[in-house]
């Protein structure tokens, strides 16, 4: 299932939402600008490296533009690929603006950029001496998917659902998506244990999901309830 939209509407302008997926298109336009070998070493500065990250090994001083715990945060902003790109931010602009709603703009920066470090350490810790790089916003964005799970499971989210000249859309409950995309997660990483390779960091994805569960309580407006009915919207349904 591909998430295009979801039916709840928010009650403030997610200005935090837009600037960081504008941040993430354009630093990955400069990523592509780069010579290959260029684009090579940006992202051994700017990537989070386990290995660097628990000390158990140095960069060479040429590529050490950051502190180790630095590339954490610079590590959320780099994509590995367009579609690692595009598919991040489509979940970005879905489900951040309703949790950007809930707990104001501040806050939600503090909370996406926790969720990204936390998510990034829990990859780090299943091989801590691994020298692959990690880039990309999917363990922050991973945390904003768990608080959407606890806060609005009843929302309905349009999917499209790829399946030969049977593809359809369909409105399904965010408890569906999201929960059969953190089910997947666990899966693909209890797969993934033993395998090296630089692949996808389903461990950040887990680690985010649930860092994003345990602080939403600590995170949103106290009058917003978990399990919320979604935000009614006065706009004219939209025509598929």
């Amino acid at each position: 299932m591909i998430p295009l939209r979801d039916d709840n509407p928010t009650e403030i302008t997610p200005v935090v939402t837009v600037i960081t997926i504008v941040m993430c298109v354009l630093v990955f336009l400069y990523e592509v600008s780069l010579p290959s070998q260029t684009n090579q070493a940006f992202v051994y500065m700017y990537g989070a490296i386990p290995a660097v990250v628990f000390g158990h090994v140095q960069l060479p001083p040429e590529l050490m533009s950051l502190p180790a715990y630095g590339t954490l945060f610079s590590s959320m902003f780099l994509h590995g690929g367009w579609m690692h790109l595009i598919g991040n931010m489509l979940y970005l602009w879905i489900f951040g603006n309703n949790i950007e709603d809930v707990m104001g703009h501040a806050k939600f920066i503090v909370f996406y950029l926790t969720c990204g470090v936390i998510a990034a350490l829990s990859h780090a810790a299943i091989d801590p001496e691994s020298t692959i790089p990690m880039v990309g916003a999917s363990g922050a964005i991973s945390g904003v998917l768990g608080a959407y799970l606890l806060l609005y499971p009843r929302a309905r989210v349009l999917v499209f659902i790829p399946i030969g000249f049977f593809s359809q859309m369909i409105h399904v409950p965010a408890v569906v998506v999201l929960g059969l995309w953190f089910l997947m997660q666990l899966i693909s990483g209890g797969m993934s244990v033993g395998h090296e390779g630089g692949g996808v960091a389903f461990f950040a994805h887990i680690g985010g999901f649930i860092a994003g569960m345990v602080l939403i309580g600590l995170f949103k407006h106290p009058h917003v309830p978990f399990f919320n009915a979604p935000h009614a919207s006065s706009r004219r349904p939209d025509r598929w």
